[in-house]
């Protein structure tokens, strides 16, 4: 008889960190099967990769598990021994080359997420993983048995250890809608609420900026911040506006800490350079040089290089008397104040912060009320900025946890 044949590994969630897991236990000898939600594997990895699958980033290690703000310590455990250069290493294994763009971001060399995915379910189908679509998980019966809904009735199978990689609750069309939230708080686990991360905020525009603006890319532009405590912020990039407010890389960056300052005083204030590259007193010089008959619309762009959404939005945010006001007008281009009222909902955010709380597992990952049961990925208690990190920390801990369950079994049988 097979002295493995016992061991088997239950992976709830196809997702990048689910994925991990169960080539982790698989490689550890352990026989693995892979539960999804959805109809295939994959899908927000695969969402994800549409613009240019961002896997990771080439930043020093010390620079990159910064980016983990307040987890930066267990996560840093996580990427030791599997980091960025380990993910690049991986992928090449599946066939998959890498490039590092002018941002320092890596990309795969055709940027797409697919061949990378198709490559990895290959390679996990012949070393036995099994896959099961359709399968939500319900929780547990009496008896300890994972408890599955499915197309064709509920389902009970036995594990003796189980990977959780359920997401967190971005994107619930996908799959990720934070279900599991009820099913692991009834056992006593502790967990943080989920919030959006990586998300847009909302801003009440007039109906002429919403209608006549609305996805247009505000660029180059920087943006500076203060908090109530003395948190401080200053970035140059990019962003869009939107019927509701604003989104994209700028704002993400920041978008945790004006999330958490929102929330305990109700609305925040960012300030806007619409001329990061023009020093205020040469600007103060160009605004004041003789109007003429021409508009002042033709003003701006003419002697400033302002146009369309740029434009819109001084008039959206300033009084009409700054305008004949050259020096307050050009203050105004170099620090537009811009209060931002909530973040945008949970299930319109790129990823969530919130979940099982770091505090609740060990150091593998698994949970100290539910011995045998391992979490991993974004349905775990820490957020992470756009650029490859949340993608390269989710596959680690999917890493962490698929090997500690294979360890855990093997020492529970010694």
């Amino acid at each position: 008889m097979d002295p493995q044949s016992h061991k088997r590994v239950a992976v709830i969630g196809g997702g990048p960190a689910g994925l991990m897991a169960a080539e982790a236990a698989a490689n550890a000898g352990m026989h693995v099967d892979v539960y999804e939600r959805m109809g295939s594997v994959g899908r927000k990895f695969l969402i994800a990769g549409k613009g240019g699958l961002n896997l990771t980033h080439s930043e020093a290690f010390e620079t990159f598990v910064a980016r983990f703000g307040l987890r930066e310590q267990e996560i840093a455990r996580w990427l030791k021994s599997f980091d960025a250069d380990a993910l690049r290493v991986w992928a090449a294994g599946l066939g998959v080359e890498t490039f590092v763009g002018s941002s320092g971001r890596v990309f795969p060399s055709d940027l797409k997420a697919a061949p990378l995915l198709r490559g990895w379910v290959r390679r996990l189908r012949a070393s036995g993983v099994r896959f099961h679509a359709h399968h939500r998980w319900l929780g547990w019966n009496s008896t300890s048995a994972l408890r599955f809904g499915t197309t064709e009735g509920n389902e009970e199978i036995r594990a003796d250890a189980v990977v959780l990689a359920l997401g967190g609750g971005s994107w619930p069309i996908l799959g990720s809608d934070g279900s599991w939230q009820q099913i692991l708080g009834s056992r006593g686990i502790d967990v943080a609420p989920l919030q959006p991360a990586n998300c847009g905020f909302d801003v009440n525009w007039t109906p002429f900026l919403r209608e006549r603006h609305a996805g247009a890319p505000i660029k180059p532009v920087s943006i500076r911040w203060k908090s109530t405590a003395g948190d401080e912020f200053h970035r140059q990039g990019e962003f869009v506006l939107t019927r509701n407010g604003i989104e994209g890389s700028l704002v993400y960056a920041l978008s945790s800490r004006l999330r958490d300052e929102i929330a305990v005083h109700g609305a925040t204030t960012i300030y806007l350079d619409l001329l990061p590259g023009r020093e205020l007193e040469r600007l103060v010089h160009d605004l004041s040089r003789p109007r003429g008959k021409h508009s002042m619309a033709k003003h701006l762009h003419r002697h400033a290089g302002l146009d369309g959404a740029k434009v819109a939005l001084l008039h959206e945010l300033l009084e009409r008397d700054v305008f004949n006001d050259m020096p307050r007008l050009a203050a105004s281009i170099k620090d537009l104040p811009l209060l931002l009222q909530r973040p945008r909902p949970l299930d319109e955010a790129i990823s969530s912060a919130g979940g099982v709380r770091l505090e609740a597992l060990d150091e593998h990952l698994m949970l100290r009320n539910l011995p045998g049961v391992f979490c991993a990925g974004e349905m775990l208690d820490w957020e992470a900025p756009t650029g490859g990190y949340l993608l390269t920390a989710s596959i680690a801990s999917g890493r962490l946890a698929g090997a500690g369950a294979a360890e855990w079994i093997n020492a529970r049988d010694a």
